[in-house]
């Protein structure tokens, strides 16, 4: 599976993806910290990855796309990186089966 992570995510989500055996990159190491959402998404449209992220603009391009990537729609609050990478490995599993089946929005909580 391949992930983007974005901006408002720490780069240490895409390294502890990236352990976990799937391929993701931070928006940050390829040169698109300061793109607009819409270069974002062009971006993992092109490369085939789902997007990890905490912004709403995301999730309200998906309904208006036909050709959307899948989003990974983060709502916790500002937490650790440590803390964050720990609350979501045990929901990895979900996230990458609703991926699998088709699924454009995934929502963690």
């Amino acid at each position: 599976m391949r992930f983007l992570v974005d901006a408002q995510l720490p780069p240490a989500l895409a390294r502890y993806l990236s352990s976990a055996g799937h391929q993701a990159e931070h928006v940050y190491d390829i040169g698109l910290a300061a793109a607009s959402d819409r270069i974002i998404w062009n971006y993992a449209v092109s490369n085939h990855a789902a997007i990890f992220t905490k912004d709403e603009d995301f999730v309200s391009m998906v309904g208006t796309s036909a050709d959307a990537p899948p989003i990974v729609w983060v709502r916790v609050g500002n937490i650790g990186k440590q803390a964050l990478l720990t609350w979501i490995e045990p929901m990895m599993a979900r996230i990458i089966s609703e991926i699998e089946a088709g699924e454009k929005l995934i929502e963690i909580t």
